[in-house]
């Protein structure tokens, strides 16, 4: 019999017609996520043909990216950015009331960001198939899901007939040895991994992370990673369910109980990768060599150290000139004007936990704006019984509403032109963060650091003595 990788095994599991030479695959979607932006173009198509969604209690609704991050006014109005965006809002609501949807609306406490809330209320699960309009669905595979991201149009589709048309993708293997340093996080090693393959590495593959430093991640910090796996590429990322991840999704609102969790989790670990799996690609990270990383130019593959030197040879004059970082300068020379800690990628409850280890007792610098965004109601609410946001605030930095805000600025939370941001979010592309800003990708460790030093700094001075514990995350 031949071996089976993760990937071969959920492909197969899910696919209804067979892709031939003239026409790609069909696969069922065990679960769509919805959110306000992608969306309404796909509703309007029901509408004009006179669909209803086959499967709503396969279908999950949530508000993120157009939603205000301040709180309402004295009138209980939402700041919202735009009358587009509030229609956006208004328009899922209607939305989903219509075709029997469940949607973690305002006011709801499990709204947030969607990648954030599938897998914090156990919708997320190994073995599934999860698809949503928004290209950072990859995070789901995290959990051993074949997860990836969906075109309006193709948002319709599922809306319409639980399935999707799909050409099965190569395979590609990355894999991490050795041990990651002393304040090297899940982000440093996205980052790393996307320098050294290239923004298009992954193209047309999909991506089972896998080796010691994978087993030995934390469930948030692998979420962090398949996240980051379609900036190299891939709209497939994926690492085999484990312990760890069971551990993680017991007792999740949506999780199976009792003896249906024991049979779920017997069916989860057959989905292993097999010894002697082929792979159409195989890729070695060296996992111990990596430091904490930034970016410093437009495509999240211009990444190095953050202890490094801009480059010399600019290999896109176009980027040298929007980035503006001085050749053979020290990254730690660039000033930096506002710092976002949040998006899908680093909006967890660890994630605010790292940034609050190196802000506590700490200032922002001034002039410096730096918003912290938890990811979700859940996350806000955790932070705050643990007193993360009195060390943010304490700091001078601002505790926000959850939702995407800086992440892709379509919600009013924005740089100015000109303004160096960094960011842990995903994306530096031009204009992603607003107009003429330029965006540093960075773990939420570094951009701390940063807000407290008013420049690109190293956060591994304000993590205390490497002999005290740290989890990559």
């Amino acid at each position: 019999m031949t071996a089976k990788s993760l990937f071969d095994k959920l492909w197969e599991r899910h696919v209804v017609v067979e892709e031939t030479a003239d026409a790609p695959a069909v696969l069922f979607i065990d679960l769509h996520l919805v959110h306000e932006v992608t969306s309404p173009q796909a509703f309007s198509v029901l509408k004009d043909r006179g669909l209803k969604v086959r499967r709503p209690d396969l279908t999950i609704a949530t508000l993120d990216h157009s939603t205000p991050t301040l709180p309402a006014d004295e009138k209980g109005e939402l700041p919202y950015a735009t009358p587009e965006a509030k229609a956006q809002v208004e328009t899922l609501i209607d939305n989903c009331k219509e075709h029997g949807i469940t949607l973690f609306g305002l006011g709801d406490p499990r709204r947030g960001i969607v990648h954030v809330i599938g897998p914090e209320l156990g919708l997320t699960q190994p073995g599934k198939t999860i698809v949503c309009g928004d290209s950072h669905t990859s995070t789901h595979g995290a959990f051993g899901a074949l997860a990836f991201g969906i075109g309006t149009t193709e948002v319709g589709h599922v809306l319409a007939t639980q399935c999707v048309l799909q050409r099965k993708p190569r395979s590609m293997r990355v894999r991490f040895e050795g041990a990651p340093a002393f304040g090297v996080t899940a982000k440093d090693l996205a980052l790393a991994t996307i320098a050294q393959i290239g923004a298009d590495g992954g193209q047309g593959y999909a991506v089972e992370f896998a080796g010691p430093a994978i087993e030995n991640l934390s469930m948030e910090g692998r979420m962090t990673l398949c996240n980051m796996s379609i900036e190299a590429g891939a709209r497939f990322g994926m690492i085999a369910p484990d312990k760890t991840a069971f551990d993680w999704l017991k007792g999740r609102d949506y999780a199976p109980t009792d003896a249906a969790w024991d049979e779920a989790v017997s069916d989860w670990r057959a989905l292993q990768t097999e010894e002697g799996a082929h792979f159409d690609k195989d890729v070695v990270v060296d996992a111990a060599a990596v430091k904490p990383m930034i970016t410093f130019g437009v495509s999240p593959d211009a990444a190095a150290a953050v202890d490094g030197v801009q480059p010399s040879a600019a290999d896109d004059d176009v980027a040298a000139d929007y980035m503006q970082f001085e050749p053979d300068k020290p990254f730690s020379e660039n000033a930096v004007h506002r710092v976002f800690i949040g998006s899908c990628t680093n909006s967890r409850l660890s994630d605010l936990r790292l940034a609050a280890r190196v802000l506590r007792g700490r200032r922002v610098k001034d002039d410096v704006v730096a918003l912290i965004v938890p990811g979700s109601e859940a996350v806000r609410r955790e932070a705050e019984a643990e007193g993360l946001h009195k060390v943010f605030l304490d700091a001078g930095a601002e505790w926000r509403e959850p939702g995407c805000s800086m992440c892709i600025a379509m919600n009013g939370d924005a740089g100015a032109p000109g303004d160096l941001v960094v960011s842990t979010s995903n994306r530096n592309f031009m204009g992603r963060q607003g107009k003429g800003v330029r965006t540093v990708l960075a773990s939420p460790a570094t951009a701390a650091a940063s807000a407290i030093e008013g420049r690109i700094a190293d956060p591994r001075p304000y993590l205390k003595d490497p002999a005290e514990r740290f989890d990559v995350v």
